[in-house]
């Protein structure tokens, strides 16, 4: 084991020939007011916000060297990356690590992998993402396949009025039509969306946008009229250019889509960004809400307007439309099929809302990282009991193809993320009732030969969503809805793959089993820290009425 260890290691070393990268984070408290507002209690890097971009080149070792300065643990992930070989650098707090402790610090070590692509970081323990700790992260390709002139990045953010745990402490008080504070506000490239920046073209030149959803909530669209956008990267993943006229980006998702400026410099224009969410009750002013980015050709030029346009005359984006450059063809003979459904639930968790679900119980955290659990339990590793009833844990052997049939009988939208994999988009379709509740259920839509990948993707209210991804590396991976609240609220499952490889070629820094002992977490062992499938001391899990709508 540890000469194949040792070949891993050297493997790894082989791969990150490109730079190392350092980049410090002081992760603290910061009373601030981003949207001109409210002020609170907001988390920040280095004493400031926003958190400056991270910008490193193809093949480069990202280090990023953690303090935590706040009185919780913390635990950073960095969206869309791999993380092959490494699963405990994915920064899933007690899935793949403990925790970085108050008043400690961490290195984690990023390869890049040969990966490229508009990503970004967040913290993934608590809450501390929606209240501020999130970054775009960029690699930037040493040989673009599509040729521009200039590289923009444009950030949007949803912003609560509050901390986020405040907010849910208030849930049983308020109605989302009763208060404006209970409505987030919009930033874009990290300040008040009323107050954006202008971003300035030259007459001629060709520009990739990138286009990064840093939400934790809600859904963006983005336009820019007078001009054709072709999409060249999602999530990560090169594809063949596509015109489209918009993009309808769920929280998580990136796009890289490349814009060639008008020959002359006679007008100016505007980006229209639009704020919404289809679970939270339609207000004017404030869902949907509307914003606008000043794009300036010459500074005092006219501004040209163009008439509003409905969504239904105007080409989105669509992944059954998108092919990758490296046409992967549809994975296949399918080895495991996992269907989960998701449920809305009674009892109701902390705050009275009512608990989600994807598969028989609302996710909670076992007392153990599921990683541990996979890395010390040795065969019974491969039973999915040892994680514990709450996880919903499927294991999955090495070079599997797996689909992933996810069943939505609800009237709400969701954004589905998976960690350590890209997945195809292999079908959409719909199910269930949505005349009930005057929803348009999605039309049925199947893959070509060269399926969509992406790591996060909407998934519509009354619909089924098949997604195919082949287990070739040993990770322990959450799939969870990226909205914030329905993370928090249960809207997770975990995937456990080749959890005998894993304990054969992953060894968790010790520093990182220091903390757990620091946090008082048990550093081997099952769900519930004990061998076997002996679960005692783990917070029984019964399986919930399914109160769906």
């Amino acid at each position: 084991m540890l000469l194949l260890l040792g070949i891993i290691q050297l493997f790894g070393i082989l791969q990150a020939l490109g730079a190392r990268v350092e980049v410090g984070w002081d992760v603290g408290y910061l009373n601030i007011s981003r949207d001109g507002y409210s002020t609170w209690l907001a988390v920040g890097v280095n004493g400031r916000q926003p958190i400056a971009p991270v910008y490193v080149d193809e093949g480069d070792t990202l280090l990023l060297n953690v303090r935590n300065s706040l009185d919780k643990p913390i635990s950073l992930h960095a969206h869309g990356l791999f993380q092959r070989n490494t699963t405990y650098y994915d920064g899933v707090g007690m899935v793949t690590e403990c925790g970085i402790p108050p008043g400690e610090s961490f290195t984690y070590v990023i390869d890049t992998g040969g990966q490229t692509g508009t990503f970004w970081i967040h913290g993934h323990y608590g809450s501390e993402v929606a209240d501020g700790l999130r970054a775009p992260f960029i690699i930037r390709e040493k040989a673009p396949a599509v040729q521009y002139d200039e590289d923009v990045l444009i950030t949007l953010e949803d912003w609560l009025q509050m901390p986020y745990d405040l907010m849910g402490a208030r849930a049983q008080q308020i109605r989302f039509d009763q208060l404006f504070s209970n409505y987030p506000t919009v930033l874009i490239n990290g300040i008040d969306g009323n107050k954006s920046q202008p971003i300035h073209f030259v007459p001629g030149k060709r520009y990739r946008l990138r286009i990064a959803s840093m939400s934790v909530s809600y859904w963006f669209k983005f336009r820019l009229p007078g001009h054709k956008l072709e999409i060249v990267e999602s999530d990560g993943i090169a594809i063949e250019p596509l015109a489209v006229d918009g993009l309808d980006m769920c929280p998580g998702q990136r796009y890289s889509v490349l814009v060639t400026a008008h020959d002359t410099d006679a007008f100016n224009f505007r980006f229209n960004v639009t704020f919404y969410a289809d679970y939270v009750p339609k207000l004017a002013d404030f869902n949907p809400r509307h914003y606008e980015i000043p794009l300036v050709y010459r500074e005092g030029a006219p501004t040209r307007r163009y008439a509003i346009v409905g969504d239904d005359k105007l080409v989105w984006q669509d992944e059954f439309a998108m092919v990758p450059r490296n046409r992967q063809p549809l994975l296949e003979p399918v080895n495991r099929r996992i269907t989960v459904s998701k449920q809305e639930h009674t009892p109701y968790d902390g705050f009275g809302l009512p608990t989600y679900s994807l598969g028989d119980y609302a996710y909670t955290h076992p007392m153990v990282p599921s990683l541990i659990t996979a890395l010390t339990t040795g065969n019974w590793a491969n039973n999915s009991l040892a994680y514990g009833p709450q996880t919903n844990t499927h294991v999955v052997e090495h070079m599997e193809v797996v689909e992933l049939m996810l069943v939505n009988p609800s009237g709400k939208d969701h954004s589905i993320h998976m960690h350590g994999y890209v997945f195809q988009v292999v079908e959409l379709g719909p199910m269930g009732n949505a005349s009930a509740t005057q929803r348009t259920a999605p039309k049925l839509k199947r893959a070509g030969q060269w399926p969509m990948r992406r790591d996060t993707v909407t998934f519509p209210a009354y619909s089924y969503l098949a997604l195919r991804f082949l287990a070739d590396s040993p990770f322990v991976a959450l799939v969870h809805c990226h909205a914030q609240q329905h993370k928090q609220r249960g809207m997770a499952f975990t995937l456990v793959v080749a959890p005998e490889l894993l304990q054969q070629t992953q060894r968790m820094p010790e520093k990182m089993l220091e903390f757990c002992r620091k946090l008082g977490v048990k550093t081997s062992g099952n769900a519930a820290g004990n061998s076997g499938l002996d679960l005692t001391g783990l917070p029984s899990a019964q399986p919930i009425e399914d109160n769906t709508f």
